[in-house]
């Protein structure tokens, strides 16, 4: 009996690197893990509420600096009783965390969650983004061929291209104005035509009201965006009855839901009239290949209500996700003079005429600045404060042993800016990724996640955002108009630029376009 006990104390106690991920040594016990604690065990729930709170949801990375400098590399906070959350901010406690051999499981878009597996009529399951375990690997491995695949992205060059061109001539030149809900519409109308090859004509006057359909769909993003972190979190009293946050995902859902269905019901009907007509041609012709929503509907591993799913889910996470990103860069480019000039003349060397063509060749090897930029940009200003995970087996974390079941979430944001990892780490300077004088952890940017749960379709925001960027900077020159104070950040899920970022834009060239053109 003694043999038994020993045998069990020690593998509670003691970390195996093969198994825990650890060191060997006494693990501490998952109670002593600093960070900050409620009156009579009750949480620390009220200290994200509105007035009594001293940290707020739509501030997150400030409360993440706040704690690491409070109580260091590692944080459990305990939201309501029985609801850990434990943070990271050591980037070798954050691959032990994401060095996963099973599925990876996380515990997110629980409202969302809740109304898709409401409606079974249309939806088959909840998605990619609440689905854990095999269900979202079964979904996970078909939606990648299309929409992660290299070639596959390539080929939607150069209509996104064609389409960025377009954006461009609608620009406000000479005049201050607010580029965030323009690349809304930019990044709406791109995933619109990549995944039912449809163009909503988002740039057009009709299309910038607001009851049109773009802008509709627009507000419907960003309303279940920010409805997600507050009913994730807490007592979650949206399960027994329908709150407000719960009531406006709902309405938003709804909205984007009849746009999908309505799309994914006109390819259907395509295909029906092509089969009797023996005709394969796209129904409009917009783009040079097939539409995502069309490779889905011919793959038998996919029913009906996956491919709806699938429709919802990249409205969702295709136009505010890279309209931030983007948003972000055009930011750090006009602040930044000798940034942008570097920029520029890379534009210019790659596109001699504000016309040429750019090829996926080009993108992937004669643009390296344009790419150090993106990074720095992801570094300063990822897309999410961080990964969250619910562990699959005891861990050993900075030396805590933390159980099976335990919410914990990296704080990458917050690592990225300190000093201890990267030199003058506040100062947007992308040449750090090219000279490469300092060695950077492999575990600490990581704006698109990790591993078999990174994000599907970052090949795509990367091609997008690089796109823009050369386009951009190949047409104009960037004033910043929004003032001194740095532009801030509001963490709806996904990291929103907290005021408006406001530019001028000059017409560079021979060629000036004025508003009557």
């Amino acid at each position: 009996m003694a043999r038994i006990v020993g045998k069990t104390l020690a593998s509670r106690l003691y970390s195996s690197s093969a198994e825990h991920g650890g060191t060997n040594g006494f693990a501490k016990p998952f109670k002593d893990i600093p960070g900050p604690r409620g009156p009579f065990g009750l949480g620390i729930l009220y200290q994200y509420l509105p007035l009594i709170g001293r940290y707020s949801w739509l501030e997150l990375h400030k409360a993440g600096r706040d704690k690491y400098e409070q109580y260091g590399p590692i944080v459990r906070e305990t939201m309501i009783p029985g609801e850990d959350i434990v943070w990271l901010y050591d980037p070798n406690d954050i691959a032990t965390l994401l060095n996963e051999r099973d599925f990876p499981q996380r515990r997110s878009h629980l409202a969302l969650e809740k109304y898709r597996k409401d409606r079974p009529h249309i939806y088959r399951s909840a998605g990619l983004l609440p689905t854990n375990g095999a269900e979202w690997w079964h979904l996970r491995s078909e939606l990648q061929k299309e929409m992660s695949a290299p070639k596959s992205v390539r080929s939607f060059l150069t209509d996104l291209d064609l389409v960025t061109q377009e954006f461009l001539e609608h620009l406000p030149l000479n005049e201050s104005f607010d580029m965030l809900p323009k690349l809304a519409r930019l990044n709406l109308e791109l995933t619109c035509l990549m995944t039912f090859d449809e163009r909503l004509n988002s740039f057009s006057p009709e299309e910038q009201l607001p009851n049109s359909r773009s802008t509709r769909l627009m507000r419907a993003t960003e309303t279940t965006n920010k409805s997600i972190l507050p009913t994730d979190q807490g007592l979650q009293l949206w399960r027994h009855f329908e709150t407000p946050a719960y009531r406006r995902l709902r309405k938003a859902q709804e909205y984007m839901e009849s746009v999908a269905i309505g799309f994914v019901s006109q390819k259907l009907n395509y295909f029906k009239e092509s089969k009797t007509n023996g005709d394969a041609n796209s129904p409009d012709g917009t783009m040079s290949r097939s539409s995502l929503v069309e490779e889905y509907l011919k793959n038998p591993k996919l029913d009906l209500c996956d491919v709806v799913g699938m429709a919802a889910d990249l409205l969702l996470a295709g136009v505010d996700t890279t309209s931030y990103t983007t948003a972000f860069a055009v930011y750090h480019i006009a602040k930044n003079p000798e940034v942008q000039q570097k920029l520029q003349e890379e534009a210019c060397r790659v596109l001699t005429t504000p016309k040429t063509p750019l090829t996926a060749d080009v993108l992937r090897a004669e643009v390296p600045y344009a790419r150090a930029v993106l990074k720095e940009v992801l570094r300063l200003n990822p897309i999410s404060v961080g990964v969250g995970r619910i562990l699959n087996k005891d861990l050993i974390l900075s030396g805590y042993h933390v159980p099976k079941g335990t919410v914990v979430v990296t704080q990458n944001m917050i690592a990225c800016r300190l000093e201890k990892y990267f030199s003058d780490a506040l100062h947007f300077k992308p040449e750090r990724w090219l000279h490469r004088d300092q060695s950077v952890h492999p575990y600490l940017v990581l704006p698109f996640g990790h591993g078999m749960r990174a994000c599907i379709a970052r090949r795509m925001a990367e091609q997008n955002i690089l796109v823009f960027l050369l386009r951009l900077l190949r047409n104009f020159e960037i004033t910043w108009t929004g003032g001194e104070a740095e532009l801030g950040v509001r963490t709806l899920l996904i990291n929103k630029p907290s005021r408006p970022v406001s530019i001028q834009l000059k017409q560079r060239g021979p060629k000036r376009r004025t508003e009557a053109d």
